[in-house]
Formats: C-alpha cells, sequence, structure tokens
C-alpha cells in the first residue's frame, strides 16, 4: 500500500465517513451540525484533489483505484443517514435517498458478483456527475439543518414577545438563520431528487453493460 499524499487523502475521506454520524454522539446540536459539516465538506474537496493529484503526480495506484469509490459511498451513505434523521424523516428526504441506497448497494453487489468482469464496467461521466451532485445536495442540507438547529437554540433563549418581536422586525442571527435554513433546505432537496434521478440513470446503465455477463449459457 503505498503511502503518498492521493492515498493518505483517501484514507482521510473513508475515515471521515463514520465522524459524521459520530459528531452527533459527542455534542450536542447545533455544535453536532456544524462539525459534521465541516467533516463532509473537507472529506467531499478531497474526492478531487485525491485524483488531480495522483494523475498530476505519476501516483495512480491500484491501492488508490479500489479504496477511492468505497470512500465515496461511505461518505455518501452515512451523510444520507444523518440527513434523514435530522430532517424528522421527511417524505420528501426519504424518497431520494432510498433510491441512492439501493443504487449503490446494487452496484456494489453486481460489481462483486462479476468478479474480475467487472473492470468493464468503468466508470462513466455521468456517474461522476452524480456524485458530485449527491455530495452537494448533502452538504446544502446538512448546512440548512445546521441552521435550523442554531434557529432552535436561539428561540429557547428568547420569551414568546422577544421571539415575535426578531422575526417582525426581520434583522438579527435568529430571524436570517431561520429564513436561510427553510431556503437552503428547499434548494437541497431539489437537488437531492436530481441526484436520486442521475443515480437511477447510472444504476440502470450499470446493469445494461451487465446483462451479456449475467445471461446462463444457453444449451
Amino acid at each position: 500500500m503505498p503511502l503518498n499524499i492521493p492515498n493518505i487523502l483517501t484514507l482521510f475521506r473513508l475515515l471521515a465517513a463514520p465522524g459524521v454520524a459520530l459528531a452527533f454522539a459527542i455534542w450536542a446540536r447545533p455544535c453536532a451540525d456544524w462539525v459534521a459539516l465541516a467533516l463532509f465538506i473537507g472529506a467531499s474537496l478531497t474526492d478531487w484533489v485525491d485524483g488531480y493529484l495522483a494523475r498530476a503526480w505519476n501516483q495512480t495506484s491500484r491501492f488508490g483505484a479500489m479504496l477511492d469509490p468505497i470512500a465515496d459511498k461511505a461518505m455518501v451513505i452515512t451523510a444520507l443517514a444523518v440527513v434523514m434523521a435530522t430532517s424528522g424523516l421527511n417524505p420528501w428526504v426519504i424518497i431520494p435517498a432510498s433510491v441512492i441506497l439501493l443504487r449503490e448497494v446494487f452496484v456494489s453487489g453486481l460489481r462483486e458478483f462479476l468478479g474480475a468482469e467487472a473492470g468493464k464496467l468503468a466508470v462513466t461521466k455521468l456517474a461522476k456527475w452524480k456524485t458530485t451532485v449527491q455530495m452537494v445536495a448533502l452538504a446544502i442540507l446538512m448546512l440548512s439543518m445546521g441552521l435550523q438547529s442554531e434557529h432552535g437554540a436561539l428561540f429557547l433563549t428568547l420569551t414568546e414577545t422577544e421571539y415575535d418581536a426578531a422575526m417582525a422586525a426581520r434583522s438579527g442571527w435568529i430571524y436570517w438563520s431561520g429564513q436561510l435554513g427553510g431556503l437552503l433546505g428547499q434548494a437541497g432537496i431539489a437537488l437531492l431528487w436530481l441526484a436520486g434521478a442521475l443515480t437511477a440513470m447510472t444504476g440502470w446503465d450499470y446493469l445494461s453493460k451487465a446483462m451479456p455477463y449475467l445471461r446462463d449459457a444457453e444449451g
């Protein structure tokens, strides 16, 4: 296992995945939201950086090629679990999240079944776009939930009269955390549905390419 910088970044992304969820076991909200968001964004950025450095420095390796998609899936699946939990199991989140989870499990199982032939299911540009949209959608949703958690924490520090006055004045962090949290939540859900659609398309594409290897021999 060559421990060069690209592979170290990939390892960081893999180890950061459980940290996104564990943040909520260690810290109270909204602190946990911000720690989880920082880990997710930092890890997501390494997805581009490690590949770029590996190609630029000619440090590509079989270990990196194996670990990179695993780290991506671990990050996305963990973040999806966090978003579903912190959204209160919102159906508008659960439906596209279920599509994404089904596709990731299906393609992983398909690759395992194909064994040596799995290398012929090359990662497409659409699949790369799918991963990018997934990570952007999840980052926006996590930011939205952090802002809404901030709004809720501030609400508990005010009387009803003070809260109503702050919202009516349309100023201050308590107002903007609520407003931005709501707007970003809607944008994040829309992007998550787009990610779900792209994910389903790539899943169908992989299945179509794998069909010649799945048919039983005749006669």
